[in-house]
Parts: structure tokens; sequence; C-alpha cells
């Protein structure tokens, strides 16, 4: 087991540290979201003595996030990896074997970072793809396990809801979808289907699908679900306890995309790494650089260089291309975002999509409602 067992004062003030960050995950984070998390994450901060574990185990900083370690412990299958350790007794033992399997535990969480991949956002991200000038040259800026890439390939059921207040009160499926008015789109026959509540007309959802001619995608620590079973084994392993169905979401877009090409995955950061691949898209397809609740981990002044980067990047290629990005408003705030009705009751704030720096439309957090902005358009202008 590695501990810092160095300077006494300097490990007890890491581990209040680390306590509190615990702390405050249950309550800013996990709180409305998952109970099991809830807890778990809000007893860790009442424990002293495994906190300074913690602090002296693990180097500060992302290592130290609370959803990487109870990841870690679940991709190891400790003990109530499905649902969590719920009480006292339960918490104890989940305890035991974590730190019984510390090397094991500390081992996963050197080499993985936390994910939160999500493949039903292209459920949001298909309409603004498809009407723009075909055919489509995708670049994902964090696209992880690259399954985002893939918006042609699964299958998609659009509960068209005109007002969101009547889409939560309508009776449907446990998704929320409304079957009365359910509109088809997507891949037939693709074992991953997703289902998104949406006020957008019929004709811009169920459309001819993108037709997409090169895809890539850049990430600090790429994954291959299709290839490495640890891979979506980790994948799932992020997915928090309870949330059957985001896990089942990630099994069939994997099964969707088996025999697909591999897209071209840059192991990097998306700043030094866009400049090189933007440049092999092909100069026939119009290059759209997108990203998806990707860059809430950059400082406020990397997030600033990125924008700027992408627009010299689009300004230069013959032909222009364009800009999606799909992250929470905050991220992004210089995107005026118009007044509107909140689209759906969620722990998590929406994600504000936005077509070249134009607010088009408020989306759920994994890709379950799309909700147009007052001037918020499908088609980008011109195209």
């Amino acid at each position: 087991m590695v501990v810092n067992t160095g300077n006494v004062e300097g490990a007890a003030g890491g581990a209040w540290a680390v306590a509190e960050r615990y702390r405050e995950f249950s309550w800013r984070e996990a709180r409305g979201r998952s109970e099991a998390h809830e807890e778990l994450s809000a007893r860790i901060g009442q424990d002293q003595e495994f906190c300074e574990l913690l602090s002296g185990s693990l180097p500060a900083g992302e290592k130290q996030q609370p959803a990487l370690l109870l990841a870690a412990v679940r991709h190891l299958d400790g003990p109530h990896a499905d649902l969590g350790p719920r009480g006292a007794a339960a918490y104890t033992r989940w305890r035991e074997w974590t730190v019984r399997h510390w090397d094991e535990v500390r081992a996963v969480v050197m080499r993985r970072t936390p994910r939160d991949d999500e493949p039903a956002r292209c459920a949001t991200l298909l309409p603004l793809l498809a009407g723009l000038p075909q055919p489509l040259a995708l670049l994902e800026a964090g696209s992880s396990a690259g399954l985002g890439l893939h918006p042609d390939r699964y299958r998609y059921r659009y509960a068209h809801t005109p007002y969101a207040d009547e889409a939560e009160e309508a009776p449907g499926r446990a998704d929320g979808a409304d079957p009365r008015a359910e509109i088809e789109a997507g891949a037939p026959g693709s074992p991953a289907v997703f289902g998104c509540r949406t006020d957008w007309a019929a004709h811009e959802l169920a459309g001819p699908l993108p037709r997409i001619v090169w895809r890539a995608g850049i990430a600090p620590d790429p994954l291959d679900p299709v290839a490495e079973p640890d891979d979506l084994r980790w994948l799932q392993a992020c997915v928090w306890p309870g949330d059957g169905e985001r896990a089942a979401r990630l099994s069939a877009a994997v099964e969707a995309v088996r025999a697909a090409p591999r897209p071209r995955i840059v192991r990097g950061d998306p700043l030094d790494e866009l400049p090189a691949l933007a440049a092999e898209a092909p100069p026939e397809a119009t290059l759209v650089i997108f990203h998806s609740a990707a860059l809430g981990g950059l400082p406020p002044a990397r997030r600033e260089e990125f924008a700027r980067l992408v627009r010299s990047l689009l300004d230069a290629r013959p032909g222009g291309g364009h800009w999606i990005s799909h992250e929470p408003h905050s991220v992004l705030p210089w995107l005026t975002t118009p007044a509107h009705r909140s689209p759906h009751a969620s722990p998590q704030a929406p994600l504000t999509l936005a077509l070249d720096e134009r607010p088009v439309a408020l989306t759920g957090p994994y890709g379950q409602s799309l909700h147009r902005l007052p001037g918020g358009a499908a088609h980008a202008p011109g195209s």
C-alpha cells in the first residue's frame, strides 16, 4: 500500500481538504442525481482515517476526484457495486474491501480518468448536422471513446411535444417520451435507440441522415470500447449506481458501431492537436468541429483560447466550416442565451447547443430533450 508518511501536519491538512471535497461532491453533484453516491461520498467526507489514506496515497488534483475513486471501486467489483453501499454496515464493508484492495484501486485511479460518455447526445446533434451542406467531416474535441462520432448509426425516437411542461405530464415510456406523437429517425434496425423529447418540427428531425465521409477526434486518454472490453467496462463503471438505462445505452451504442470503420482518435490536448487533425479533413467535405460536455475541465483562459483556435481554423479553410458546441452555459458564457422556459426538471443544468456561437437550443444533459431557443433554427445560415 502506497501511503505518504512524511509531514504529519501536512497530511492532516490534506485529509481535511479531501474530506471537504467529498462533502461538496455529495451536496452539490450527487444530491438529487444519485442517492447511493450522495450517501457514500458524505460518509467518506466524515471518515478522517480513510481521507488520510486518500490524501497520502493519491496526488492532489484530478486523481483525488470523488467520482474517480467511486468508479474505480465499481470497476473492480467492490461490494455494492450495482446500487452503492447504503447504511453504516454496508459502508463498513465497502471501506474494508477498498482498504484491503487499495493497491489495485490506486492502480486503476492512476491510469484512468472519469468519463461522462453519452452517445444519446447524438439525438440533439442530428438535426443540426443534417441541415449543414453535405457531405460532412466530423472532428470531435474531447471524443473519449468516439461514440459521438456515429450519429448516423443510431436510431432515434423523438417525442414531439410543443411545450415541455406537457411532456413532463404526459403518460409515456420510461424515458419520458410520449408515444402518441413519436417521430422515428436515424438508422433503421440499429440496436441503439435513443428517446428525446422535443418541440422541433417533424421535417427537421426525420429528414435524410447526414452523409459523413470522415470522422476523427482528440482525447487526452482515448478509449476503444469496441476492441477493448476493459475500456467498455470502465465506461460502465463511470455510470452512477442505479442508472441502468445509461449503461444499457452505452452497450447498445458499442454494438451499433462494432462493424463500422474506426474513426481516427488522436491522443493529446485538443488545442495542441486540433490544427494538424483539421488539416486532414477531405477538402470536398464540410468540416464540423464539435464538442459535447467536454470543455468544463479547462480553465476559462484555455476555453477562450480554444474558441479563438476554432474560429481561425474555420476562417482559414477554403469553403469555411461550422462549429457546434454543446456545453453547460457557464463553460462558454460569452454565448448569449435568450430568456427561456426551463425545458425540463433535472438535477443537472441543461446544455446549450450552439451553431457557430449562436445558441439554438437547450438540451437535457444526456440527450433526453431538445428545446428550441427563441430565434434558434436547425439549418445554418446560407446552407
